[in-house]
């Protein structure tokens, strides 16, 4: 079992590794930056170091898991980046449905791919589909996202780099918001955090205080005006760490 420290899933499962700067989020990627580390201790599956690579050999390692398991799917990759074919993908959401008793957590930046390759592909309710939004920029990516027939659609709010005032949040089941974590990490302005968290009670929708981050994550903790915030969608069984 791949357990993960990340406060929002159980597990991961990186079928892929790799990927490509897109945006702003990207500049201090934690996964390239465990990529060279794994790259360099000899790790078999960053042979190529943060190039996109496929790992066949990792498909069926969710149908081997048996307790049930909240499973974040390529942390180490972007599963709509445009190096990796449909063909692996569809392998990738076939065992997605096979694997039943999982919940699967998707997340890209790509979302015009995404919504592009949706129609092509069979979207079991065991699959949260999720989008990144770092700046108001990149909103777009949420009209992406809603033209995705998912069960379930998330909004990755992290790193937050910018306020994100008025979302439109229709057909959004989830929100997670965050600061920016590791060297060189970019502040988080409270006030950016806690509109977010206005705007997703206005809405209904739940909302997942991640982290402040900073340099030193532990330190600055989690909680946001006096509280944490571990709200998540319906038909989760992920126990917040």
């Amino acid at each position: 079992m791949a357990s993960s420290r990340i406060e929002w899933t159980e597990s991961t499962w990186n079928p892929v590794t790799g990927c490509t700067k897109i945006s702003p989020g990207c500049a201090n990627c934690y996964a390239e930056r465990m990529a060279k580390r794994l790259h360099a201790m000899g790790q078999a599956n960053y042979a190529n170091g943060f190039n996109v690579t496929m790992h066949p050999h990792a498909l069926d390692k969710p149908l081997k898991w048996r307790k049930p398991q909240t499973i974040f799917v390529n942390s180490m990759s972007d599963l709509f980046h445009e190096d990796v074919p449909l063909d692996f993908i569809k392998r990738i959401f076939e065992v997605m449905r096979q694997a039943d008793w999982h919940l699967f957590q998707v997340l890209t930046k790509r979302s015009e791919r995404l919504a592009d390759l949706a129609p092509l592909l069979d979207w079991p309710e065991n699959v949260w589909m999720g989008v990144t939004v770092e700046t108001a920029d990149y909103v777009h990516r949420i009209d992406d996202l809603r033209r995705v027939s998912a069960a379930t659609r998330f909004l990755s709010l992290e790193p937050l780099l910018g306020p994100l005032p008025d979302l439109n949040l229709d057909g959004i089941d989830w929100a997670i918001v965050g600061g920016e974590s590791g060297p060189g990490s970019r502040p988080m302005a409270e006030a950016w955090a806690t509109d977010l968290r206005d705007q997703c009670l206005n809405a209904s929708v739940p909302f997942f205080f991640k982290q402040w981050g900073g340099k030193n994550k532990k330190k600055a903790g989690r909680i946001l005006e006096g509280q944490t915030w571990d709200q998540m969608p319906e038909h989760s069984h992920c126990s917040v760490r």
